[in-house]
């Protein structure tokens, strides 16, 4: 502080600063204090988190050789148990303590087994804060343990023990159980994502072969068993499902061994495909070091000198251009796991290890293994050698291009940047903004319309090229692309160097059609393949521009949806109607509204009946009036048809019968006959049976049938709208006339592109930060990642054919 601040008689005085002030946190109090410190964040990736630190203690046991069945299971109030058949948490008193060591393990921090090498010979867990740290974020959490043919229970809330851990029954198992309810009063969410649970648990199956591993879902009736006899090699062919292998089978190789008073374990499973991207991911202990470490840096560089060893020997290099490791690894899906008893990691997040021995280890393996392969393998050897070479020849062509582009700088040229891209001012990253706006005409709104001291606009003719089929001389010789790698400033691929970005936020701005949707996921594969980093340090967003402008009594608002334009004009509509209910009694305003959006379901979930000619009277009369349940499947049996209302009731009904149904059965879940329980399961949550009938029993509750929406009979309901009444003869019908009431007096203007709106809207509506709806695009889950773009962007049609079956039922707003 200078004397001039000193001085000033208005600057703040500093706050009394004494030992008073230091606060001391001691175990689960630190936690919920501090909750971000423990499990990342509190937000849906933090709520996943813990489910993740109490499954991952079953997977230790597995890997102690003591437990093959884990079960995930999350109840109707998003509560979580996790069951293993493991040894059991010991019980015993605790002679540092006095406490059975249950309570010590699930009250103390850095309490657990993982400290004693002779208990468990790998774990991903280092700190012993996993299983406590659960306690302290929950509402309520239950234990219970089987082991010693006792069952013993302990009840927590927010990490205090409320009850004494007592034995409340007899066993023949061992095992754990763990009842937990997330903390409201912690997370900003405690709503559980089934697809978020179930990929983790698929890739812990993969990691670990011979574990079965069980997702059930008690909200939707969903179930998923993951097993995995080949492990990591079942892994690969998982990420190569939708590209064509450039050989039959996945090259495996693993080794055990005894290393400094330390078991290490490591394998490695491996496939080339035709594609050019490298997929490789690293794991240590089942944890994914995404940035790589040891192991990685040994798999490398075993794998570059085998196959240069191997090349030369073979005589298989045409001229004196040698392959680099990248070039070697273009097209390749790889899988690296080691386990290993003490594991070093660099960072809290546990992103990269670093124990050296664990590299010459991973080292010798792919210098023994693989080129034992190799030579045992020529014809799939040559292969790989050729598209190693290919890679090196166009890497070779690509760094001659990108030399004779920088050779073209000059002072002249704004140092050497796009003549189409109009710069911004500052040269603070902290505050400037590049937006990639489709189309010049829509660039040229945005151009007059920024903030020219933190924005630049770069505008791009129409779609890119896709990087997902493309080499990467291609990829350089494609003018957009050129533009925006120049803008950028980072480079790409392994030369994508994000600390020489030029602009702090790159934001994504394209028209609300098919079109503008297909640039943005074209670019969206760009970044993703070539500048990943950009992606996953959360420097790329989506701009959301409106899709609509109303102007009603001379008042403008802007609509970025069509769900929210269907919302708006049922705010419009419900002012002044009401609707005559059977008690004679109207609803009106905010009640009207949410009775009129349970209407508007309905229609959906009907609907989707209809595309699949299913007989809606049949449907409705079928269900159980006394608990209004609707059936999921109908069976024919002997020329008899009956219904089925659960997977309990159609389980034991072919059980009852399994000795002479034989062919006989035949199940149909309105859809289609089946004869797999997963596609019958899959299809009847497509028409939404139990969302349908929360709704039924809505409509019930204010006096009218359900019955409106499955039967052809007309019926008569009463709208007031201002002085004037009208009948109406059906309930979708009361929706379409308060959409049309809603539109009375309104003109709406649909926006197709950007270009449409002059540059004083673009700014208000897409481009002012204080209005703004920006959307940062994030990977959440690599893998999942990897997987959609070569769905949705590689040569292989089939895959992309089915993911488009799959969820067509899913699309709500298609604009084409």
């Amino acid at each position: 502080m200078t004397s001039e601040q000193n001085e000033n008689s208005n600057s703040p005085q500093p706050h009394e600063y004494h030992s008073d002030n230091i606060k001391i946190l001691e175990g689960i109090e630190a936690v919920r204090k501090r909750p971000a410190m423990y499990i990342g964040s509190t937000s849906s990736a933090g709520l996943h988190h813990l489910v993740y630190e109490i499954v991952d203690n079953s997977i230790d046991e597995a890997l102690a050789g003591y437990c093959k069945n884990v079960e995930v299971r999350i109840h109707s109030d998003d509560s979580i148990t996790v069951v293993d058949d493991g040894r059991g948490i010991p019980v015993d008193v605790h002679k540092e303590t006095g406490k059975s060591a249950l309570e010590v393990v699930l009250t103390v921090l850095h309490a657990g087994g993982k400290f004693d090498n002779s208990t468990y010979k790998v774990s991903g867990g280092l700190h012993g804060v996993g299983v406590s740290v659960v306690n302290a974020l929950a509402e309520s959490m239950e234990v219970s343990v089987y082991r010693d043919g006792n069952i013993y229970q302990q009840k927590y809330e927010r990490g205090v023990p409320t009850t004494e851990v007592e034995a409340i029954g007899n066993t023949k198992i061992t095992g754990t159980k763990v009842w937990f309810k997330p903390d409201t009063e912690i997370f900003e969410e405690t709503v559980y994502s089934f697809e978020i649970l179930l990929k983790r648990l698929k890739e812990l199956a993969f990691l670990n072969q011979g574990i079965y591993i069980t997702l059930i879902d008690e909200r939707d009736d969903k179930k998923e068993v993951f097993y995995s006899e080949e492990g990591i090699q079942s892994f690969v062919k998982h990420l190569n499902q939708n590209r064509t292998a450039c050989h039959d089978g996945v090259i495996y190789f693993g080794k055990e061994v005894d290393l400094d008073d330390q078991k290490i374990s490591a394998e490695v499973a491996m496939q080339w495909h035709d594609g050019y991207n490298e997929t490789v991911y690293s794991y240590a202990n089942n944890i994914h070091t995404r940035e790589g470490g040891t192991h990685f840096s040994g798999f490398k560089s075993g794998l570059t000198r085998t196959m240069n060893t191997y090349a030369k020997k073979e005589n298989l290099f045409k001229d004196k251009l040698v392959p680099t490791g990248d070039d070697w690894r273009e097209g390749l899906t790889c899988v690296i796991s080691v386990k290993i008893s003490d594991p070093q990691f660099e960072g809290q997040t546990k992103t990269k290890l670093g124990n050296r021995e664990v590299q010459g280890l991973v080292e010798s393996i792919v210098n023994e293994r693989f080129g034992t392969y190799l030579e045992e393998n020529p014809a799939v050897a040559k292969d790989i050698v050729n598209k190693g070479v290919n890679a090196a020849r166009v890497r070779e062509a690509a760094r001659k291009v990108r030399d004779i582009e920088r050779n073209r700088k000059s002072p002249l040229h704004s140092g050497g940047l796009p003549g189409k891209l109009a710069d911004c001012s500052s040269r603070d990253i902290a505050t400037t903004e590049l937006y990639i706006v489709e189309g010049d005409s829509a660039g040229g709104s945005a151009k007059s319309g920024r903030d020219r001291h933190f924005q630049a606009i770069l505008p791009i003719k129409g779609k890119i090229l896709n990087v997902e089929k493309a080499r990467v001389d291609k990829i350089l010789d494609h003018n957009e692309i050129k533009m925006i790698i120049t803008a950028l400033g980072t480079g790409i691929q392994n030369e994508c160097d994000i600390e020489k970005r030029r602009y702090g936020k790159l934001i994504i701005m394209t028209d609300a059609d098919v079109d503008g949707s297909h640039i943005r996921t074209l670019l969206l594969t760009f970044f993703f393949r070539q500048m990943r980093s950009l992606v996953e340090e959360g420097y790329v967003y989506i701009a959301q521009p409106p899709l609509y402008k109303f102007t009603k009594k001379r008042k403008e608002q802007y609509v970025y949806s069509d769900k929210e334009f269907q919302s708006a004009l049922l705010d419009f509509g419900v002012e002044e109607a009401k609707l005559k209910l059977p008690d004679n009694s109207f609803l009106e305003k905010e009640s009207l509204r949410s009775f009129l959006e349970t209407l508007i379901r309905m229609d959906s979930l009907v609907g989707n009946l209809l595309k699949y000619d299913i007989d809606l009277q049949d449907f409705w009369n079928n269900r159980k009036k006394d608990e209004f349940k609707l059936p999921r499947y109908r069976y024919t049996y002997k020329g008899a048809t009956g219904y089925f209302f659960s997977e309990e009731e159609k389980d034991n009904f072919c059980e009852e019968r399994s000795n002479e149904m034989g062919d006989e059965l035949t199940v149909v879940n309105f859809f289609r006959t089946t004869t797999t329980d997963d596609e019958a399961l899959f299809l009847s949550e497509v028409y939404g049976c139990k969302e349908m009938e929360k709704h039924c029993l809505a409509i019930e509750d204010t006096g009218f049938s359900p019955e409106d929406f499955f039967d052809s009979k007309k019926r008569e309901y009463q709208i007031v709208y201002g002085e004037e009444e009208e009948t109406t003869e059906s309930l979708s019908h009361v929706v379409q006339r308060c959409l049309e009431y809603g539109r009375k007096g309104l003109n709406v203007q649909r926006y197709k592109g950007l270009g449409e709106m002059n540059p004083d809207q673009l700014w208000t509506t897409t481009m002012d930060p204080s209005t703004r709806t920006l959307f940062q695009v994030t990977v959440e889950d690599a893998i999942e990642a990897e997987r959609l773009f070569s769905v949705l962007m590689g040569n292989v049609v089939e895959p992309r054919r089915d993911f488009i079956e799959k969820y067509a039922l899913d699309v709500q707003n298609l604009d084409v």
